[in-house]
């Protein structure tokens, strides 16, 4: 049991860090696709909205990777999640961006889950609760 609680923080990190570090990727291969999505979700100066989008998604997804500053990366990532869930994804009678909205909801969750009990000893903040 106390390999487990060793093992699975840093895997729940590897799961959960993924959809994040794979977006900001994909966003930085081609933010011109990625602006003209913003533009039609009604995104705020979507030119610069994805440039602040790639950075947020690169350095949320390695804080929880490498469980750094995790507490204030899972609250910055609840909110993000909350917000694009809420502002984006709950179209009505759009059932593809209802599963994309109740999947924000559930990734919330987790980050809720993550600020309460932190990254685990296997992680840059594990160092310091040693």
């Amino acid at each position: 049991m106390h390999a487990m609680k060793a093992y699975l923080p840093p895997l729940a990190r590897l799961l959960m860090s993924s959809l994040f570090i794979w977006d900001g990727i994909l966003q930085l291969r081609d933010p011109t696709a990625t602006a003209k999505y913003f533009a039609n979700v009604h995104v705020p100066i979507p030119d610069v909205a994805v440039w602040i989008s790639i950075v947020f998604h690169l350095l949320a997804g390695l804080g929880i990777l490498v469980g750094f500053k995790i507490r204030w990366v899972a609250a910055a990532l609840v909110v993000f999640c909350l917000g694009t869930g809420f502002s984006v994804h709950l179209a009505a009678g759009d059932f593809n961006n209802m599963i994309h909205f109740y999947k924000n909801l559930v990734m919330a969750g987790g980050f809720l889950y993550v600020m309460t009990y932190g990254a685990g000893a296997m992680s840059i903040d594990g160092v310091d609760e040693a």
